[in-house]
C-alpha cells in the first residue's frame, strides 16, 4: 500500500470518528424528529461546525485533493447512523425517524460544509490556492532567461 493511499484511509478513518465523535458529544442525531425543538444550537453545530472541522482536518492529512475526499466522511457516518436507526435500535419514544428526503438535505449540508472545510484545509496547507510557483511560467521564463 503506497503512501498517498495510507494517508487517504487514515484521513477517512479520523474524520469519521470526529463526526461520530462530535454527534456523541453534542447529543444529536440529525437523523431523528421530535418537533421544532430538534432545530437547536446544538444541531446547527452538528450539521455545519462539525462537518466543517472535519473537511479542515481531512485537507490537512491528506494534501492536494483532500478537498475531494471530504465529501465521505459524512455521507459514510450519515448513511450508517441512519442504517442503525432503521434496522437495528429504532426510534427513541417521542421521535421520528426523519423521512428520506428531509435527511437527505440534512446530509447534502453536512458535506457542503465539510467541502468548505476540505477547501480551507487545503488552501491553509499549501498557502495559496492553485499551482505552485514551480509550476508557474514566470520561474521557467526567469531560468531561461538566466
Amino acid at each position: 500500500m503506497n503512501n498517498r493511499t495510507l494517508r487517504g484511509l487514515v484521513a477517512l478513518m479520523i474524520g469519521m470518528s470526529m463526526i461520530h465523535f462530535g454527534d456523541r458529544l453534542l447529543g444529536v442525531k440529525i437523523e431523528l424528529f421530535s418537533g421544532l425543538s430538534t432545530f437547536s444550537f446544538a444541531w446547527i453545530l452538528d450539521v455545519f461546525f462539525v462537518p466543517f472541522l472535519v473537511g479542515l482536518a481531512v485537507s490537512w492529512i491528506y494534501g492536494l485533493g483532500g478537498k475531494w475526499l471530504c465529501y465521505f466522511p459524512p455521507i459514510i457516518v450519515r448513511c450508517l447512523s441512519y442504517a442503525e436507526i432503521y434496522y437495528v435500535s429504532g426510534t427513541p419514544h417521542g421521535t421520528n425517524l426523519n423521512p428520506l428526503g428531509w435527511w437527505s438535505l440534512y446530509v447534502v449540508l453536512s458535506v457542503e460544509s465539510a467541502v468548505i472545510g476540505g477547501v480551507m484545509g487545503e488552501v491553509m496547507k499549501k498557502g495559496i490556492y492553485g499551482r505552485s510557483k514551480k509550476d508557474s511560467g514566470e520561474q521557467i521564463t526567469a531560468t531561461r532567461e538566466s
